[in-house]
């Protein structure tokens, strides 16, 4: 959970960030979700390619299993 909160504390100084949430289900206390809303794609981009989420990300992969899904809206 460290880990997870130190990415949203990064990531809510990047550019075109409009949200970025860390969030645990009410009903399973082993499951975490991280839910994001970028300006644009080159934000996300930006975001996906930072040094906090290059060396962040890959911790939060060893401690669990990760799935992504994207909404387009």
């Amino acid at each position: 959970m460290e880990k997870a909160m130190e990415l949203v504390a990064f990531s809510l100084h990047d550019k075109g960030v409009i949200n970025y949430d860390f969030l645990q289900s009410v009903t399973n206390d082993d499951r975490f979700m991280i839910i994001e809303t970028w300006e644009n794609e080159e934000a996300l981009k930006a975001h996906s390619e930072s040094e906090h989420f290059r060396r962040i990300v890959p911790q939060l992969k060893e401690l669990s299993t990760m799935t992504l899904e994207r909404f387009d809206f």
